[in-house]
This record gives C-alpha cells, sequence and structure tokens, in this order.
C-alpha cells in the first residue's frame, strides 16, 4: 500500500468504466413466461431498447436496430411500450407516434404522423384498442393539451379518439380485468404529482366510450400514486393521506388501508410507469416501501394485512412485476450494481438476468454507505448517505482529511439512493469523500419532510447541503479547505445557489445543466413543470422580486470560486441559455470557469461519449483547482505519486480556466 494525499490516489475506476456500467434499467413487464424490460444504453447513443428474455433463457432486442422506445411525454417519459399476445406496442423517439411491432415482423405506425406523443399504454383486455396518455403539441405558441386516448390496434385508418379530458395533466390509465372499467389518476396546475392528484373511475361501454365517471379519492393536498386493480377487480393505490404513501383499496364505496404504516409505499411521479405494488395472486400484494430513504421489498397479505418483507439486501428501483412465483425487478444494493433480477419472495433466491454493468469492483474497494442524521437549520434534522475514501492501493499521509463532494439531488422532489453507483466509486476510489444529501423537500420521507422545501427552494437545500459538509468537517472526516458542490438539474440549482448565497462555504462547483435564473426558467420551460415553481418559490409574476432575490445570475457578484459547468444543447427542461448565461458572468469576473456543451444531449446525458468527457473534465479541473494529480487520465498503478503536491491554486487564478467547448 502507498501513501499518496487524498485526491490524488490511482483508480482502476476509469470514466469509460463508469460509462460501461451507465445501462439504464426499467420498464419491466412479464407476460406468461416472457420477461421484457427496457435498456438505455449510452454506447448506442442513449437509445432505449426494449429487450425480451424467454422462457428458455434467450435474451433478445425486441425492436430493429436503430429504433428507439423512448416518449417525450412530460419530457422525462417512462410508460413507452406495452405487449399483447407477444406483440410490442411502443412510442419511437423520432416521431414519438406509436407502432405495432408483432413477432418477427417489421414495426407499423398506428398513430398518424403529427405534432402528438403518447406514454403509459395500457391495453384494453376486451377491445382491440389500446388507451393512453396524449400530449397534442399541433397547437404552436400554446400550451400541449394532454387528454386520455383511444387507439385502434387493428384499423391505423382509425385516428384515436379522446375518452377523458379538462385536466392539465393524466396518468395511470388502467383497465380492471374484465375490461368493465378504467381508473386513472388526474391533476391541474400548479400541483405537481406529489402534491394533489385525483383518482378517478369509470364505467366502460361496448363501444369503448366512457361512462358515469366518479371521484374517488384525492385532491389538491392528497397525493395519489399508481392506481390499479387486483386479480378479483378490486381498485387499489397509494395514497399520502396520513402523512405517509400507504396503500388503501375501494371496497363498496369505502377506502380502507391495507398495512398502514410510517414508511412510503409510493414515489414522486416523475415518469410514467412508476411502480411500487404488483400482485403476486388475488391475495398477495409484492410492495416496495421506503423508511428513511433505504427501500426493501415485502409482500403484504390483504386478507389479514400483515407486511412480510422478503429476504434479500437488494433494494427496488422503480419497475417491478410479480408473478405467483416469483418477482422481476430492476434492484441493486450498497454492494452490487443494478440488475434486472428474479427473486423467489419465500426464500430470497436471486437469479440475475441482465447486468447493468460488466464491471465488477473488489468488494475491499468499495465504499459503502453510512446513512447520516444531521442538524440543519431552523433546529430541525436533514438525511444523507456518506461514502469514505476506499482504496487498498493507498492511504493518505498521517493528519491528511480527504476532499468531500457534496452532492445535491436533481427533481428537487425527488431522493438519492444508497445503492451502489460506479460514478460515486469513481471518485472514492481517487480519495474523495462524497456526501449524496437528501436536503428538506426530498421524497421517501413522508409527506411533511417534502413539503419542508415549500417556498423555501434555494435557501432550505442550500442550508442542508452547507450543514451536511459542516458535519462532516467537525466530524474529521473532510477538508474545510477542499470542500465541493455538485448536482444535476435543481442540484445544479443548488450547486449554484450555495455557490452565490453561501460563498464562504464551498471551495469550488460543478453545475450540470443547472439553474441559474429563475424568472427565465418560469417563463421558458416545459409544461410538466412550468407551475412547479409556484409551489417552490411562489407565484410568478407576482412574486418576481423572489424570483430575482434566489437566481444565481443576479448575484454573481458574490461569487468567488471556480465553477464548471455541463450543458446538453437539445435541453427543453433547462434551455441551454441557462449554462452560457452563467458562464458567461463568472468568466466576466475573471474566475475560472469551463463551459462544455454537447450536441444531440437532453435533460440527464445519455451517451457514453458524454459521460467520459464530463467525468473526466471535472476531476481535471478539480485537480487544477487543488493541485493533486491525475488530471484526465488513469495512472499505472506503478507510477510514483508525489507526496508533495499543492493544496490550493495561487489566488490569481490561471486564465487557462477560461474555456468554453462543444462537444
Amino acid at each position: 500500500m502507498r501513501s499518496a494525499p487524498y485526491g490524488a490516489w490511482t483508480s482502476l475506476i476509469s470514466a469509460r468504466t463508469v460509462a460501461a456500467g451507465a445501462l439504464r434499467l426499467g420498464g419491466i413487464c412479464v407476460e406468461h413466461d416472457d420477461i421484457y424490460w427496457v435498456e438505455g444504453r449510452p454506447d448506442e447513443g442513449g437509445r432505449h431498447v426494449i429487450v425480451r428474455r424467454t422462457h428458455d433463457g434467450r435474451i433478445t432486442d425486441v425492436i430493429p436496430a436503430g429504433a428507439n422506445a423512448r416518449t417525450r411525454v412530460h419530457e422525462y417519459g417512462g410508460g413507452a411500450y406495452a405487449v399483447l399476445r407477444s406483440t410490442v406496442y411502443y412510442s419511437e423517439f423520432a416521431d414519438q407516434r406509436i407502432y405495432r411491432l408483432p413477432p418477427g415482423e417489421t414495426p407499423e405506425p398506428i398513430t398518424p404522423p403529427g405534432e402528438w406523443r403518447y406514454a403509459d399504454l395500457s391495453i384494453d383486455p376486451m377491445r382491440p384498442r389500446l388507451v393512453c396518455v396524449r400530449e397534442d403539441h399541433s397547437q404552436a405558441g400554446r400550451e400541449a393539451v394532454t387528454t386520455l386516448v383511444s387507439v385502434p390496434l387493428e384499423d391505423p385508418s382509425k385516428r384515436p379518439a379522446v375518452v377523458a379530458s379538462g385536466y392539465d395533466f393524466y396518468s395511470t390509465p388502467r383497465f380492471s380485468p374484465d375490461g368493465s372499467r378504467l381508473a386513472w389518476l388526474a391533476w391541474r396546475h400548479p400541483q405537481m404529482p406529489w402534491d394533489g392528484t385525483e383518482l378517478w373511475t369509470a364505467c366502460v361501454n361496448s363501444d369503448g366510450t366512457l361512462d358515469r365517471a366518479a371521484h374517488i379519492a384525492g385532491s389538491d393536498n392528497e397525493s395519489i400514486f399508481q392506481s390499479g386493480w387486483s386479480p378479483d377487480g378490486v381498485l387499489y393505490f397509494a395514497s399520502d393521506r396520513t402523512g405517509w404513501w400507504n396503500i388503501y383499496r375501494s371496497i363498496g364505496g369505502r377506502i380502507e388501508a391495507v398495512c398502514p404504516a410510517e414508511a412510503e409505499f409510493g414515489r414522486p411521479q416523475w415518469q410514467f410507469g412508476t411502480c411500487t405494488w404488483s400482485f403476486a395472486d388475488a391475495s398477495r400484494l409484492v410492495v416496495a416501501y421506503g423508511h428513511r430513504g433505504r427501500w426493501r421489498l415485502g409482500t403484504i397479505d390483504v386478507r389479514t394485512s400483515m407486511l412480510e418483507p422478503i429476504p434479500t439486501e437488494l433494494e427496488p428501483a422503480d419497475s417491478f412485476a410479480a408473478t405467483p412465483t416469483h418477482v422481476v425487478a430492476v434492484a441493486g444494493s450498497a454492494r452490487e450494481l443494478d440488475a434486472v433480477v428474479k427473486i423467489d419472495p419465500a426464500t430470497g433466491a436471486i437469479e440475475t438476468l441482465r447486468e447493468s454493468s460488466p464491471v465488477h469492483v473488489a468488494a475491499n474497494d468499495l465504499s459503502v454507505p453510512e446513512t447520516i442524521q444531521f442538524p440543519t437549520s431552523h433546529r430541525l434534522t436533514a438525511h444523507a448517505f456518506y461514502y469514505a475514501p476506499c482504496n487498498t492501493a493507498f492511504h493518505a499521509p498521517e493528519g491528511d482529511r480527504p476532499p468531500l463532494i457534496v452532492i445535491g439531488h436533481g427533481g428537487p422532489t425527488a431522493s438519492t439512493s444508497a445503492r451502489l453507483s460506479l460514478e460515486v466509486q469513481y471518485w472514492t476510489t481517487r480519495g474523495f469523500a462524497v456526501l449524496e444529501v437528501n436536503y428538506r423537500g426530498s421524497a421517501g420521507y413522508g409527506r411533511a419532510y417534502r413539503q419542508l422545501l415549500k417556498g423555501r427552494w434555494g435557501i432550505a437545500d442550500v442550508a442542508d447541503c452547507v450543514n451536511a459538509a459542516k458535519y462532516l468537517v467537525n466530524r474529521g472526516d473532510a477538508d474545510p479547505q477542499r470542500l465541493i458542490i455538485r448536482g444535476r438539474s435543481a442540484g445544479g440549482y443548488t450547486t449554484l445557489a450555495a455557490l452565490v448565497f453561501e460563498p464562504d462555504a464551498f471551495k469550488a462547483g460543478a453545475s450540470y445543466y443547472g439553474i441559474g435564473d429563475l424568472e427565465m426558467l418560469a417563463r421558458d420551460t416545459h409544461k410538466f413543470e412550468s407551475r412547479y415553481l409556484d409551489g417552490l418559490i411562489g407565484p410568478y409574476p407576482e412574486r418576481q422580486d423572489v424570483y430575482r432575490a434566489r437566481s444565481p445570475i443576479h448575484s454573481v457578484q458574490r461569487l468567488s470560486r471556480p465553477v464548471i459547468f455541463f450543458q446538453g444543447l437539445e435541453d427543453r427542461v433547462v434551455p441551454p441559455d441557462q449554462s452560457r448565461l452563467m458562464a458567461d458572468a463568472v468568466r466576466a469576473k475573471g474566475l475560472p470557469v469551463e463551459l462544455l456543451t454537447f450536441e444531440g444531449e437532453q435533460h440527464g446525458f445519455r451517451k457514453a461519449d458524454t459521460i467520459i468527457r464530463c467525468l473526466e473534465a471535472e476531476l481535471a479541473f478539480y485537480g487544477r483547482v487543488f493541485g493533486f494529480a491525475p488530471p484526465t487520465r488513469e495512472l499505472a498503478h506503478n507510477q510514483p505519486i508525489t507526496d508533495s503536491i499543492p493544496r490550493v491554486l495561487d489566488e490569481k487564478f490561471s486564465p487557462f480556466f477560461h474555456h468554453r467547448r462543444t462537444v
């Protein structure tokens, strides 16, 4: 074991290794003995591929080369395909039309060309059609119109017909097993689906139209998540009416709790198709549930309301399906990368069907997260996962403390998980400590914690990130002179706000498609989030003063730290001008700054080359700021590393930093 300062260790986890482990798995579907899922493949330009595993274990791509099963509804997509008797129906990213793909044949469109997008496909069990969410973008200059539509499966000459309209948003259309009823969720501006949604049902007439629509549950102050039906036709859903997303059912006009608990059986509905429950049979419900940021799988006997944890350390992601004999899920753990797995709910036995990465890191080189709670402003408590530096080939000199990267997750109504991330290990194996903060407003800790960010975005989240760093400094686990803050999207805003409004807290920052001008975001973003800021900040333009006061772009004079920006040029959620204007403002101050922009990338980078370029550039940036090596490429394990590396750059800063690059 060699001695080298924290932050200068050599790692076998390269940026290319991280990109290889960035296969995005989701969209689990089971039809008879066949299992389907979706793979987002960075090495194929980020395209989404539907994959099938047949009963004999063969795994093949369902859609042809070049096809991309991804919808742009809400921009975040999800719910892009459905299967009926081995025929796959999917939304094609290139034109956003729905295509039909029978086994062994060529895909053909079943929706007309035009400015329409489709998601959350649900197949009618009694009629040759599907019902799904449609976003109509055909009226230029006007907000997209969202409805539920019926799409004929056998006659493409028939156009989709609207079956439900009048709300700003719809999701989760689900047919009862006999096709006689349809359930769905709906909500209006300015609510987001985790704030308030309504659950509706209607009878389905013989011609497919809906009749006798009834409001079952939900309001502006109650969030309903994942409505659906049991095999015997009982309506189930998750509601946070008690402060926790718990499972309920509607029987005979009354609503009853299935298994009351101070735990989350729901998630923020950022994407369609997100799942936390699935019936194994008429009496057994398989559930994913979270407590203090950690997630587990379990089964509920709906006759007795007894919850039994499934004996596995795997934590489920947001997609799974249940059968009478097993659970198929995307899941991972602190030591195992996400994979598509089959789990025996009785024994916990696991069969891995598809790994997200061929990379396997030695157990001794993995940094396993410590769950921490720390004091923050207003005498409250916030949450985080702490990863200590870990590399069996190195140790730090006596008395050295590691640089700390504080990460604020996106959303902001989302959360970070404790499942293994090669990107986190990329930093910890180099001698960085990493702290992923579930600041106030994060999901997974109950409705009251989610609402602590109401009206306080840019204040509470910033305070939590600052106090999290102070907590580790006081514990002796971080170097106060090498504190870094980093984030994507909303986390990028938290990063910029912390650097501007708490200028002494961090020494450098990295903003991935972050927000610098809240007014610009309020005026120019997509429909789904166009009123999101009403709750996080206040109504616009009535509270323009607050928007300006909390926008980093208007207080750049307070910024005194180096920043690196990363931005996709096709981003509709956070338009590219957000990063450009911030980088220009920082550059005008003469501070170290870099801006890397990427052609063909939207909100969330999907291409392997982009992922590699970003990590290498970010590491090189910190190397120049703090003076440690290696900058952009891996060192061989036998290459000497000096112990006398300067800690910080000269205060005059090198003009080398003032770069803008398009990749």
